[in-house]
């Protein structure tokens, strides 16, 4: 059973910057890995995900202001999050997946207020 583990969420101001990061309990070649979010009465959204040989995809919210990232080596996943918005508060979730194998970390309190 793979295991993902985030750190790096917090309070931040509006157009402040946090990073993201979920590093995972084995290999996670051939997965897609990346991240996704849950607002305050919203359903589970996809963020941004990120495929072995770096391809990309990004909510169109954050796109110019968000950036994926992976180290395959370290089976680790970044999220870079600038110019941040209130409505980007959210408690985001590492995400790996491929064919059947769909794995979630415990999700990471992101608060973006004055």
């Amino acid at each position: 059973q793979v295991q993902l583990v985030e750190s790096g969420g917090g309070l931040v101001q509006p157009g402040g910057s946090l990073r993201l990061s979920c590093s995972a309990s084995g290999s996670m070649f051939s997965f897609r890995m990346g991240w996704y979010r849950q607002g305050p009465g919203k359903q589970r959204e996809l963020v941004a995900d990120c495929t072995t040989g770096g391809t990309t995809n990004y909510a169109d919210s954050v796109k110019d202001r968000f950036t994926v990232s992976r180290d395959n080596a370290k089976n680790t996943v970044y999220l870079q999050m600038n110019s941040l918005k209130p409505e980007d508060t959210a408690v985001y979730y590492c995400n790996a997946r491929v064919s059947t194998y769909n794995y979630w970390g415990q999700g990471t309190q992101v608060t973006v207020s004055s």
